[in-house]
């Protein structure tokens, strides 16, 4: 033990002796600076809208019968004209062969009235036949212009029957499938309960209906009494429309309709627009998003949405300052435009923004910047 102590008193001392090593100070954080973009942008407005055909027609037989050929394939485009349906026309000819030989029938009449009259008028010159014998003989003719005319009627309306055997597609459009097939004996109009053979929707333009709320028409309304905004009422102002599952709008338009009054059971405004449909793509009764403009064009500041925090109730930003701290700035959002957000206010043209990195600023803290660019996408 006691040639251990020497060597223990030395290792206390050297021990002693040193001193603790100071770590090195912590780099500043790398993060990714950008100044705001600066460009003009319009706001919209954006509502959920419905589909429908601009017209749309039920297909009725107008003559009753059996139904002997359908001309047309389910679901097929049709023009204006095209043979839908053909019932029997063999009875309505038979009627219209039989109208045709009674208004001869009246014409014959009516020429033997006129020949008649005739006779008389050069008779009672001589007093070979009374006035009054020359009276019948003109009333006698005007039954027989009357009965030519009844007849006339009848044969017109026996044609039409006729022509009413052939059902035509009233519009262009794409037809239903047949709800009567042949052989069917179908009701005519004039039994006050026509059958319902197909319908017809058109399809290129197409509407779109949406209900637009009170504020946003008061807004809309402010604004172009001052002059900043045309009203859709006298103005086709664009819409743009995003179909279900897409993520950008895919269809443009122009405002076509606002209603008269407000809804007062949802105080919205009923609103229509008309969307070009070539392609024939859009079907009546989907869903879309429509996109109304909403302002006059203005000079605004935009940022990536990632570059947004929330802190409680308030959206911030944090700002590089010249000795490279970080402070936080509440700024007030705008809409989307080109995928970046204006920044209504809070920000400054000449700000450097943390876009990338965001998560390892700390207010007060220094960083070290890294300055990049937004993507200027469109003006």
């Amino acid at each position: 033990m006691a040639r251990l102590r020497p060597l223990m008193v030395v290792l206390a001392l050297t021990s002693c002796g040193e001193r603790p090593q100071q770590q090195a100070a912590a780099a500043p954080p790398a993060v990714t600076v950008a100044q705001p973009v600066k460009r003009t942008v319009t706001d919209w407005d954006e509502f959920t809208g419905r589909f429908e055909a601009v017209d749309e027609v039920q297909v009725r037989a107008r003559v009753g019968g059996f139904v002997t050929n359908v001309e047309f394939k389910d679901g097929d485009m049709v023009h204006a004209g095209d043979l839908l349906y053909i019932i029997d026309p063999r009875p309505f000819e038979a009627v219209a062969t039989q109208a045709d030989g009674q208004l001869a029938d009246a014409r014959a009449k009516a020429e033997l009235a006129r020949r008649d009259l005739d006779r008389g008028l050069n008779l009672v010159q001589t007093s070979a036949v009374s006035e009054q014998v020359v009276d019948q003989r003109r009333q006698a003719l005007q039954a027989a212009h009357a009965a030519e005319t009844v007849a006339e009627g009848a044969l017109k309306a026996a044609q039409l029957n006729v022509e009413f055997t052939h059902v035509v597609a009233p519009i262009a459009g794409r037809v239903s499938r047949h709800l009567v097939s042949i052989g069917n004996l179908v009701q005519g109009s004039d039994n006050g309960g026509s059958t319902l053979l197909t319908t017809i929707v058109s399809m290129d333009p197409i509407y779109i209906y949406f209900d637009v709320d009170e504020a946003t028409y008061l807004k809309n309304n402010k604004l172009w009494f001052e002059g900043r905004r045309p009203s859709s009422r006298d103005t086709p102002n664009p819409v743009q429309v995003t179909l279900t599952g897409e993520s950008l709008p895919s269809h443009e338009g122009h405002m076509d309709f606002l209603d008269n009054r407000l809804d007062v059971s949802t105080g919205t405004l009923r609103s229509r627009a008309v969307v070009p449909n070539h392609d024939l793509s859009i079907l009546p009764g989907q869903f879309g998003r429509v996109r109304l403009i909403g302002s006059s064009a203005y000079q605004a500041l935009l940022l990536p949405d990632a570059a947004i925090a929330t802190d409680q109730s308030r959206k911030i930003v944090f700002v590089v300052k010249d000795d490279d701290s970080v402070e936080a700035r509440a700024v007030e959002l705008g809409p989307l435009d080109d995928g970046l957000r204006v920044i209504r206010t809070g920000l400054k043209p000449e700000d450097r923004v943390i876009v990338d990195g965001i998560q390892r600023a700390r207010v007060g803290a220094k960083v070290s910047p890294h300055v990049s660019q937004i993507g200027s996408g469109k003006s």
